[in-house]
C-alpha cells in the first residue's frame, strides 16, 4: 500500500448543511491509490501550536480531486473549517485497509449488495458506491432529521436505489435505520453488507448479517490519534485478537470483531 505526506491546494471548503462541510483538494498522488474505505490523516491548522490531526474518510477521489466530508464538533474540526481555497494543506495517506469489494465488483448483477450509512458514515460509502454501481446496490441513509442527511443526491447519480431513515420520520421510513435494513433484507436475494456509521448501529448490523447468514464489512468510526499504528489508541479487541484500527482496519468483517464489553 502507497502512502504520502503531501502538501495539496485545497480547492474548495465549503459547507453542506448544519454542522457538515465539504473539502476538496488536488493530489493526483491519492486520487489514483485511494481504495473505498481508506482514510487520511489531515493537519487541520498551520500555526505554530498544531492540533492533533485528523482521521477523516476519503468521501470522493477521481482525476486529481480528492474530497472529504467532517462535521464540526470541536476545535479542530473548527480549524479546519476555517481553511480557505488556495491553502496548502499537510495531508497523509491513503491510510488504512478499506473495503473488499472488487471481487464482488466483477461479479456484478449476481451479488447483490446493501450499503447501510449512519450520519457522517456516509462519507465512505460514496466512493464505494460508485466502485460498486455495476452490482446496483441498494443504499440505505439513516440520520435522525431529514435536516442532517447527506449525500442522498450522490447515491441517487451512482444509480444506486437509495432509501431514507429518519429518527423522527421527518423523512422516509421513521426509526433506525437498521430496522429499515431488516425490512428490505426480508426479500432476499442479497450477499453483502456494508456498513460504516455509529458502533451501536455496526454492532445491530453484525447481529443481523450473521442470523440471515450474509457477509458484513464494517467501517468502525474510533478515534484514532496518530492514525499511523504507533500511539496503539485505537486497539480493539476481535476474535483473533489485538487489533489497531488506523494500521488493521478501519474496515473489519462483522464476525471477526468481538463485540462483547463494546
Amino acid at each position: 500500500m502507497e502512502t504520502l505526506q503531501i502538501k495539496a491546494k485545497i480547492i474548495s471548503n465549503k459547507k453542506l448543511k448544519s454542522n457538515y462541510w465539504h473539502l476538496i483538494f488536488n493530489s493526483e498522488f491519492i486520487a489514483r491509490n485511494a481504495k473505498a474505505g481508506q482514510f487520511l490523516d489531515i493537519r487541520v491548522n498551520h500555526t505554530d501550536k498544531p492540533l492533533l490531526r485528523r482521521p477523516l474518510s476519503i468521501h470522493s477521489a477521481k482525476g486529481i480531486k480528492v474530497s472529504v466530508i467532517y462535521e464540526v464538533i470541536g476545535p479542530g474540526t473548527q480549524a479546519l473549517s476555517l481553511r480557505a481555497p488556495g491553502e496548502l494543506l499537510d495531508v497523509i495517506g491513503p491510510l488504512g485497509n478499506g473495503f473488499e469489494y472488487l471481487r464482488i465488483a466483477k461479479k456484478s448483477p449476481r451479488q447483490r449488495v446493501v450499503l447501510v450509512a449512519g450520519g457522517i458514515g456516509v462519507a465512505p460509502l460514496v466512493l464505494l458506491a460508485e466502485k460498486l454501481k455495476l452490482s446496483k446496490p441498494l443504499v440505505l441513509v439513516g440520520a435522525t432529521t431529514k435536516r442532517k442527511l447527506l449525500c442522498e443526491k450522490e447515491f441517487k447519480n451512482l444509480g444506486c436505489s437509495v432509501k431514507i431513515s429518519t429518527d423522527d420520520g421527518s423523512l422516509g421510513f421513521k426509526g433506525r435505520v437498521t430496522d429499515l435494513l431488516k425490512v428490505n433484507l426480508a426479500q432476499g436475494g442479497f450477499s453483502n453488507i456494508f456498513a460504516c456509521g455509529p458502533e451501536p448501529m455496526l454492532k445491530s448490523i453484525a447481529r443481523i448479517a450473521d442470523e440471515e447468514n450474509l457477509n458484513s464489512q464494517l467501517s468502525l468510526e474510533t478515534h484514532m490519534a496518530c492514525g499511523i499504528g504507533a500511539c496503539l489508541g485505537c486497539v480493539i479487541t476481535t476474535k483473533s485478537g489485538y487489533r489497531r484500527v488506523c494500521k488493521d482496519g478501519p474496515v473489519f468483517s462483522g464476525k471477526e470483531l468481538n463485540w462483547q464489553g463494546r
